[in-house]
């Protein structure tokens, strides 16, 4: 799908690019957030009318940004967790969390702007990217710690994670859960069948029984023997 970007998208383009992106992109970001427009030849029209609007509208957008990111540079936010002896952290710090704990430092923000690349699941510094306008971003270290404490002391430079070549187990995504239950049982449905050469019966059933008590070669030799005795 064509759109018309109504102001800088980071990797995609500039306002009043016309580029090309999947629909899905679109139709549940760019068109309901308002960062684009389809691009038919009315929206073409009505975008080079409204461009000099559009344009001073995003000038004063972006001096609003840039006096906030000058007030945010040089913060940095301390997000309290429990973690092991190891540094690994009792759960993970979202872009969620990074956002509330702006917010009660008094700035204005929104999830999406924070652009957290992956969830933090282990104690330290780490630097966190925040889009306040498509041309303005600024890096905020966001010091994950056990106790303001150890806050001050990691920003000193002191490190609380002990290195045991294990690796954080990975969290799964509600998306991730059915699917993995999916294989799961295909898998053990896979191995009874194995188990029970192929006719999918579980052993130690009533069912099993009466099905080894009328296998084929008990049944033949049963026959044999009552043809024996008729003819004796």
């Amino acid at each position: 799908m064509e759109v018309i970007l109504l102001e800088r998208i980071e990797r995609l383009g500039q306002m009043g690019d016309v580029v090309k992106v999947k629909p899905g992109f679109a139709r549940n970001y760019l068109l309901p957030q308002k960062k684009a427009l389809r691009a038919t030849e009315e929206n073409r029209v009505y975008f080079e009318q409204q461009r000099v609007q559009l344009e001073a509208t995003n000038l004063k957008r972006r001096e609003e940004a840039t006096a906030v990111a000058s007030k945010l540079e040089g913060q940095s936010p301390v997000i309290i967790r429990q973690a092991g002896d190891t540094g690994h952290l009792y759960g993970s710090v979202t872009a969620r969390d990074i956002t509330e704990e702006l917010i009660a430092g008094g700035f204005t923000v929104t999830r999406q702007q924070v652009l957290l690349e992956q969830n933090i699941k282990l104690l330290g510094i780490y630097n966190c990217r925040i889009a306040l306008h498509p041309e303005v971003i600024v890096t905020v270290p966001v010091n994950v710690a056990r106790s303001k404490e150890e806050a001050k002391a990691q920003a000193a430079g002191e490190s609380f994670v002990i290195e045991t070549g294990e690796k954080p187990e990975e969290e799964t995504s509600e998306e991730e859960v059915e699917p993995k239950a999916k294989k799961k049982k295909i898998k053990a449905t896979k191995k009874e069948m194995e188990d029970t050469g192929g006719t999918g019966v579980v052993g130690g059933g009533e069912e099993t029984e009466e099905l080894a008590e009328s296998s084929p070669t008990e049944t033949s030799k049963g026959d044999q023997e009552a043809d024996k005795e008729d003819t004796d």
